[in-house]
């Protein structure tokens, strides 16, 4: 929908501008042998895949699809297996795709931008590319051009050999970039079309699904928001003697030390009966505790 390329495009940009700002603080080539192949893989890959990784964990599909598979109603539930492993795989294809955006978009950007490649494959690039002294040993040619990204480094005599080696790799890394952007452009295309041509809707049928989903997320959410709230306000009413927001309230409950005990402290989700559990503390001692204790009355005017 309209939300998810908007979203998708968000990151794109986010991405873009966090590799510029990363490249301009962060990167400096180390120009040894042996270190700058390390340091411009570190650069190009482990920042794409922690993007892959949080890609992930912030998709709410991630975790609707793991959460609570380990319950005994889940386990007792049989369905169909075959439609079961499709609609696993169409969602886990859909959790990848948004979470490729970013990491994506930062190789490809890294790319065209070219430095990390640069440093990175500068030691292997053929002699001849820079007329290569034939006396010199194979040892002291990968030293010099693993200097050849820092220019500071370069003899004077080797400024148009480095930075004829320097346009190759930038030309080779760009190529790379916008290899990678059309292969994904036209592999998200051709999905999308594979996507239609399976989907049992017509078009408006389609469209008019994609709003339902979307509308009834924005209601189940409000609802669960007020009912939430409405619920955790009968165990909060219970334990201080008054709704909060009240704006006329006439008394309220003194808790004990041993109440406030029992609602302090760390707890998991608790289990009461098959169907029901306590979500905290003081939920489990709304439902325990009988309305009692010490009141103290309040000014009606404050």
């Amino acid at each position: 929908g309209k939300e998810a390329v908007i979203a998708n495009a968000l990151i794109a940009m986010l991405t873009i501008g966090g590799q510029q700002l990363f490249s301009f603080f962060t990167f400096s080539c180390p120009c040894h042998v042996g270190q700058n192949l390390i340091y411009g893989l570190a650069f190009l890959g482990v920042p794409a895949l922690i993007l892959l990784v949080v890609g992930y964990a912030l998709n709410n599909q991630t975790w609707r699809l793991v959460t609570g598979k380990r319950s005994p109603l889940q386990e007792a539930a049989k369905p169909n297996q075959l439609l079961r492993c499709k609609l696993i795989c169409f969602t886990l294809c859909s959790i990848t795709g948004r979470a490729l955006v970013a990491p994506v978009t930062w190789l490809a950007v890294t790319l065209i931008n070219g430095s990390y490649f640069v440093c990175a494959m500068s030691e292997y690039v053929s002699v001849h590319y820079y007329g290569a002294d034939p006396n010199v040993t194979a040892t002291e040619h990968r030293r010099i051009l693993a200097a050849f990204p820092c220019s500071q480094l370069v003899p004077p005599e080797l400024t148009r050999a480095r930075d004829e080696v320097i346009l190759l790799l930038r030309y080779q890394s760009q190529v790379a970039g916008w290899l990678l952007i059309a292969v994904v452009v036209i592999t998200v295309f051709l999905s999308y079309c594979l996507a239609s041509c399976f989907s049992p809707l017509s078009f408006l049928h389609f469209r008019y699904w994609s709003n339902y989903v979307h509308n009834e997320q924005e209601l189940f959410d409000e609802a669960t928001d007020q009912h939430s709230r409405l619920y955790a306000m009968q165990h909060v009413r219970k334990f201080f003697g008054f709704v909060p927001g009240s704006e006329n309230v006439k008394e309220i409950r003194i808790p004990s030390l041993r109440e406030w005990q029992a609602i302090s402290g760390l707890a998991f989700l608790k289990q009461v009966d098959e169907e029901h559990y306590d979500y905290s503390l003081l939920h489990d001692w709304a439902l325990k505790e009988s309305v009692n204790g010490k009141y103290l009355k309040t000014d009606e005017d404050p």
